[in-house]
């Protein structure tokens, strides 16, 4: 889903650039992580997103 994030794609200002990607194996700890709580607990909120990426969000 990411790969075209790693040859450039349009930016707001109009510009193209290359954006941060991650390994998808993180996302995958982070949700064995959370499926691996007991009932008792719960995440309310995880981020998970790659270095460098300058902003939560687009809006």
């Amino acid at each position: 889903m990411a790969r075209k994030m790693t040859t450039g794609v349009p930016q707001a200002d109009g510009s193209t650039r290359i954006e941060p990607v991650m390994d998808v194996q993180h996302v995958a700890d982070a949700v064995l992580h959370m499926a691996s709580l007991p009932l008792a607990a719960n995440v309310l909120f995880m981020t998970v997103m790659a270095s460098g990426m300058p902003f939560v969000g687009r809006g």
